[in-house]
């Protein structure tokens, strides 16, 4: 079992910055990637930013230039940096953890409870 938590959104003005934490805890496990997404009130869940064990990332068309996530593994967390926020990046934010679990042999995304960023002047 994986729990994930988020943690640091908030209200925050147009053009202004957040840093959003998410931290995987649990029994043994290897991650194979964290990753970001976004849910908006009517409207698809969306990936903003991924990161992956290797090192690869990769962002939204939305957000590129102005999000950047960031990994510590040593401490099994994940950042996404947000600066120069818009209205239309209200949402609320979750972090989905891919992970293998003690010996098993197959990998298993877990979820967060999702933290509230909200742009708003």
């Amino acid at each position: 079992q994986v729990q994930v938590v988020e943690s640091g959104g908030g209200l925050v003005q147009p053009g202004g910055s957040l840093r959003l934490s998410c931290i995987a805890s649990g029994s043994t496990f290897s991650i194979n990637a964290m990753t970001w997404y976004r849910q908006a009130p009517g409207k698809q869940r969306e990936l903003v930013a991924a990161s992956t064990s290797g090192g690869s990332t990769k962002y939204a068309d939305s957000v590129k230039g102005r999000f950047t996530t960031s990994r510590d593994s040593a401490k099994n967390t994940v950042y996404l940096q947000m600066d120069s926020l818009k209205p239309e990046d209200t949402a609320v934010y979750l972090c989905n953890v891919n992970a293998v679990v003690g010996t098993l042999r197959y990998s298993y995304s877990y979820w967060g409870q999702g933290t509230q960023v909200t742009v708003s002047s």
